[in-house]
């Protein structure tokens, strides 16, 4: 069965860095796009960055662009998200997610075109 399981979470402090990593298993790594979304109480899940299958392609989100870096290692089955210069409003729990785009250089950026996800990790950032 597919599974993703996420790690590198944390409380960190504003400035500071974190690299969050996610393990796949149970499915063809380098068909899918991976991801990472987060999610506060009470809002949406939203959209942080991707990755295409080949890693050839990348796309982020406004509020991460210059700050994290997305990338995978398509012989560990892992994709990273590199999270430097955390801000208080990057608390939230983070969510790797996968998204079947056999092409290899394909991205997308709705949470809703992705069934399969990890359980989560929290990141808190204080100020």
């Amino acid at each position: 069965q597919v599974q993703l399981v996420e790690s590198g979470g944390g409380l960190v402090q504003a400035g500071d860095s974190l690299r969050l990593s996610c393990a796949a298993s149970g499915l063809t790594f380098s068909l899918y796009a991976m991801g990472w979304f987060r999610q506060t109480p009470g809002k949406e899940r939203e959209f942080v960055a991707t990755i295409s299958g080949r890693g050839s392609s990348t796309d982020y989100a406004d509020s991460v662009k210059g700050r994290f870096t997305i990338s995978r290692d398509n012989a560990k089955n892992t994709v990273y998200l590199q999270m430097n210069s955390l801000k208080p409003e990057d608390t939230a729990v983070y969510y790797c997610a996968a998204a079947f785009l056999p092409g290899g250089s394909s991205t997308w950026t709705n949470p809703r075109a992705s069934n399969v996800w990890g359980q989560g990790t929290q990141v808190t950032v204080s100020s």
